[in-house]
């Protein structure tokens, strides 16, 4: 318990930080077309997301190190209220493509902040534990999130500060902990093409994941209101990906002891084909009284977001432990990687051939996955499997110290 205590201050600064931030993007791409950004813009917006992400994790961490972890992260939460609240004071393409950059490092360094002090205060006896705390957060604000585009009104300052003020009370617990803060631990060197040399599959399907979840967010907005869904239907239809994903965690960890990492990856893409070419077939539907996709999307989630903690799993099998951390690091690269580009070919795909050409987009990019999975598994036939599955947050690379003293006290 008094772990916990010393802990949560931690967990609720992340939690705010993950709920009103997460809500920027929906929010950019509703308001985007409010005020008349082509698709293709709207995608680079969410794209510009993501190479902020990447500068983030490259300069967070001597960041920390410098000024310690409390100071850090009031530096990086002031970087991200500044670039919420100039949203509707810059209502241009450019500048919006600017301030989701410094968004997107603000990001980056408040996971570094507080999962490298979360990771020094967790020790092998209780770090199961709490970072099964940790995945519950980290759901939970994605969720929450998401489904905040319900209340609030695109191309609106007040919509913007909400997010700013979820931000700045995320301040709050830091400021008042009596927590001390640990030393920041020796950074190994980023070899970002490391995980490619460990596994190529692993890479294809963290790219994968990356080209998938963040349309799913960036340009999930676009597709619902040229689907002519509602406000509280664009909501609902986000947080169902979310918790279709969530759902599938339990299940899939229990059938990933019964079958091998290829096999469920195999599965899962070709569950992913079969849903996204059911959205331009069903996608009308009605079931029950309820909108077909809401369930495929429901399906959609519960097949693409366990991948990259399968990709994560399936590259650990054939690295050491102590390459852990570096295969972490390079994974997360190759996501953001995916994320950058993809958001923009969805929403010119949309602008030339419907919404549901999104979804065609899916089940192209998983049936190259499900392709190259059959490949690799006939030149490479035989792969150890001594790590379970774990749901890995797509975050930084402490999760990845964290993940590796787990590994190590299991094996």
């Amino acid at each position: 318990m008094n772990t916990l205590l010393a802990i949560s201050a931690l967990l609720f600064t992340i939690f705010l930080m993950q709920a009103g931030s997460g809500a920027l993007g929906p929010l950019d791409a509703l308001s985007a077309i409010e005020m008349g950004f082509t698709s293709a813009q709207i995608g680079a917006v969410g794209g510009a997301h993501f190479v902020g992400f990447i500068i983030g994790c490259i300069i967070s961490p001597p960041l920390v190190k410098r000024v310690g972890h409390a100071r850090a992260y009031g530096v990086v939460a002031s970087l991200a209220i500044m670039a919420v609240i100039l949203h509707p004071v810059l209502p241009y393409f450019w500048a919006w493509c600017m301030l989701r950059i410094f968004n997107g490092i603000a990001i980056a360094g408040s996971f570094t902040a507080i999962e490298s002090w979360l990771n020094a205060k967790l020790n092998n006896k209780n770090r199961v534990r709490y970072f099964s705390f940790y995945r519950t957060i980290d759901m939970v604000g994605g969720l929450i999130a998401q489904t905040m585009i319900i209340v609030l009104v695109p191309a609106h300052f007040i919509s913007y500060t909400v997010i700013a003020v979820l931000i700045c009370l995320s301040l709050l617990p830091l400021g008042l902990t009596q927590s001390v803060q640990p030393q920041m631990p020796e950074q190994e060197r980023f070899r970002p093409l490391f995980a490619f040399q460990i596994s190529p599959l692993a890479v294809i399907g963290v790219i994968v994941v990356g080209a998938t979840s963040s349309v799913v967010r960036m340009i999930g907005p676009l597709f619902a209101y040229k689907s002519e869904l509602s406000t509280t239907q664009t909501g609902v239809f986000l947080a169902l990906f979310v918790v279709g994903g969530a759902t599938a965690q339990m299940p899939f960890g229990f059938l990933t002891e019964r079958y091998s990492s290829r096999q469920m990856l195999a599965t899962l893409s070709l569950l992913a084909v079969i849903s996204s070419l059911a959205f331009r077939f069903f996608g009308d539907v009605t079931i029950l009284g309820i909108p077909s996709l809401f369930i495929l999307v429901f399906i959609f989630g519960a097949s693409t977001m366990p991948l990259y903690s399968l990709c994560a799993t399936h590259a650990n099998n054939l690295t050491t432990v102590q390459d852990m951390t570096a295969l972490s690091a390079s994974l997360i690269f190759f996501f953001a990687g995916g994320a950058i580009i993809s958001p923009i070919l969805a929403a010119e795909l949309i602008d030339q051939f419907g919404p549901n050409a999104m979804f065609s987009y899916f089940a192209g990019l998983h049936g190259l996955l499900l392709l190259y999975t059959l490949y690799r598994a006939r030149i490479r036939p035989n792969v150890p499997t001594t790590k379970a599955y774990m749901y890995i947050p797509r975050t930084t690379l402490f999760i990845a110290k964290t993940i590796r003293t787990l590994r190590s006290r299991k094996h």
